[in-house]
């Protein structure tokens, strides 16, 4: 006998201004369907982990694919992105999506202020991201990263409102580089990314994770997608891997610096999300 479960995709745009920093959103059951059989199978619970993180202790890479968006295929006005997270069996194991300004959106781009909600497939709120407005965290080609109020700074939270680390911007020239932080404010991990010569060539985009002595530990990768995708959509792909044994709350703010990288690196305005 089959089962199904069912999901809604909830539109923030129709509550923007409602949602407190510490008040968890909850998802009724409605309009976006799943076959059960896709999704990852959800472990007890553990004690001492975040609800709704157990998921990550069973996990060594996580997979984070853009949705399409049918308005913005149809107009090209850019809307709020969503996102599958699936681990490598293509399992579903959370679904995101953001909340930001219409204003900064359309005309910041990239530079926008934003808040990421992640839900488990019972649409509780698990994890959220925060970033504020920056005018010009890739202005200066990266050398302004350290400077206060132009580096941006993304925090993690899980559960919503209390902050289990963050992701700080570095200055470097012509590449992307950033500090990992746990809620005590300790470097953790440190992420250096391509120069920017070699953004633009058709292949995978790697940032590696290293620790803060400079061993590597895990990568955040932005997979290709083929010229054609590549050129006309910004519907990107991540891959984020580290190891299995690692703490649920460093894997994600692993995850949650993979944000910030599609959001700086690869999201520009006016694009055609596509899939």
């Amino acid at each position: 006998m089959s089962h199904r479960v069912y999901f809604v995709v909830v539109d923030v745009s129709l509550m923007e201004g409602s949602i407190g920093w510490n008040q968890a959103i909850t998802v009724q059951p409605g309009a976006f369907p799943a076959q059960a059989d896709i999704c990852m199978p959800v472990p007890v619970p553990i004690e001492g982990v975040p609800p709704g993180l157990e998921c990550l202790s069973m996990v060594d890479r996580i997979k984070i694919k853009q949705l399409v968006e049918i308005v913005e295929v149809i107009s090209g006005f850019e809307t709020k992105n969503k996102y599958a997270l699936k681990n490598a069996s293509g399992q579903q194991v959370y679904y995101a999506f953001e909340e930001s300004d219409c204003c900064e959106r359309v005309c910041c781009g990239p530079n926008r202020g934003f808040t990421i909600h992640i839900v488990d497939n019972y649409g509780r709120e698990v994890i959220r991201i925060r970033r504020a407005f920056r005018c010009c965290g890739k202005a200066c080609f990266g050398l302004c990263g350290d400077v206060p109020g132009c580096g941006s700074v993304c925090k993690i939270e899980s559960p919503p409102g209390r902050l289990i680390g963050k992701v700080e911007q570095r200055g470097a020239f012509c590449a992307s580089s950033f500090v990992i932080k746990d809620q005590n404010d300790r470097v953790i991990f440190q992420i250096y990314g391509p120069l920017c010569c070699f953004m633009c060539g058709c292949h995978d985009k790697e940032f590696p994770v290293d620790t803060p002595s400079g061993d590597p530990f895990g990568s955040i990768t932005k997979e290709w997608s083929g010229c054609g995708k590549e050129a006309f959509t910004d519907a990107d792909l991540f891959s984020v891997s580290f190891p299995m044994s690692l703490d649920v709350r460093s894997k994600a703010i692993l995850i949650g610096a993979a944000f910030l990288i599609d959001f700086m690196e690869f999201e520009q305005p006016g694009h055609i999300v596509n899939d």
